[in-house]
């Protein structure tokens, strides 16, 4: 299989450094820093490691459910999904506590049901659920659009 790479280098102290990173294709990179990472103003574009799980989990989440409503013979026309990755202060650290993984689909022919049974067994297999098990909750809000 496939070993995927990136990037990143932190410049200077906590408080007043700052970091890039780049994926090994080119087409992500950018800035993140402290301030990005623990405030919600956006600072000037700059992201944090959070948001970038919650993105890659996104986009792992909606393949792995695609590929398995497509399996079950009910082929999507979309699945979106936002991650909600949560960092908590934990004694002289931070550890992420919660994910909560809210998807739409689009998926002509499925029920409610068979829908919400994929949803929660999409979560469960997904690579990127697997490699983020030490994380208490992770949660999946499903909803079928008509």
């Amino acid at each position: 299989m496939a070993i995927r790479k990136a990037t990143a280098e932190w410049k200077g102290g906590l408080q007043d450094g700052d970091g890039t990173f780049d994926v090994h294709s080119g087409v992500v990179g950018g800035s993140y820093s402290v301030k990005s990472r623990f405030t919600d103003d956006g600072e000037g574009g700059a992201t944090n490691p959070e948001e970038l799980v919650a993105a890659a989990h996104a986009a792992c989440y909606s393949m792995q459910f695609s590929a398995m409503l497509e399996a079950a013979g009910h082929t999507p026309e979309s699945v979106r999904t936002e991650a909600e990755v949560q960092i908590l202060k934990e004694g002289e650290g931070f550890e992420i506590k919660r994910i909560t993984l809210t998807t739409v689909g689009r998926v002509p022919g499925a029920d409610d049901a068979t829908f919400q049974d994929i949803a929660r067994q999409a979560g469960e297999i997904c690579p990127l659920s697997k490699a983020l098990a030490a994380v208490e909750t992770i949660e999946v809000e499903a909803t079928l659009e008509s």
